[in-house]
């Protein structure tokens, strides 16, 4: 699942038909703040952030359901495009998913 936060309902309506037409779950959300209750329930598999957002972010990433933290993927200029953004996600999701859980320890 993807978290879209945006003030703007425009911009956010098309990142959340940009996200599904790709097949990526959606929860759009109007400010940080809602993302960040939601996201203890929902336990996304990544959070995508601005910079200036990203630490914000992290202090509240819960652990999903293996006690893994989850991933934070800033979003950066040279992630402006929406393939660039995409593939980095992927290769965040698939790096995430060879790592050794908790119980593994």
């Amino acid at each position: 699942m993807i978290v879209v936060i945006d003030e703007d309902a425009g911009r956010r309506e098309i990142s959340e038909a940009i996200l599904a037409k790709l097949r990526f779950a959606v929860a759009p959300f109007e400010s940080v703040e809602q993302a960040i209750s939601a996201m203890r329930a929902l336990l996304p598999e990544a959070v995508v952030a601005r910079p200036e957002a990203a630490e914000a972010i992290r202090a509240h990433l819960a652990s999903d359901r293996l006690g893994r933290t989850i991933p934070l993927l800033p979003v950066t200029d040279d992630l402006a495009a929406p393939d660039a953004l995409v593939e980095a996600l992927r290769r965040l999701l698939r790096t995430r998913s060879k790592a050794p859980d908790l119980a593994d320890r």
